[in-house]
């Protein structure tokens, strides 16, 4: 997955930003964004918190690790279960 330019701290900061009166336009023209990139950071972390932020992203990083392993070890059952048909 691509690494962001822009830590959490620093997505959350531009968001307030825009929530104090900032129009859209000028930010993404400061900041170097596109207005897309904007939205989506708006949908992903509006309203949050920088703690809250980090919080996401450790439970993401969890939950690929943990959808990962899952996949492991249903290709080692089927691996199995075919093994065992051949006897």
């Amino acid at each position: 997955m691509k690494k962001s330019r822009f830590s959490e701290n620093q997505i959350i900061g531009v968001l307030k930003e825009h929530q104090a009166g900032i129009p859209t336009a000028e930010l993404c023209r400061k900041d170097g964004i596109s207005e897309a990139t904007f939205y989506n950071w708006r949908s992903r972390y509006g309203g949050m918190e920088v703690s809250e932020a980090r919080r996401l992203k450790s439970l993401e990083d969890e939950n690929r690790r943990l959808k990962k392993l899952l996949a492991e070890s249903m290709l080692d059952v089927a691996t199995l279960k075919e093994a065992l048909g051949k006897f």
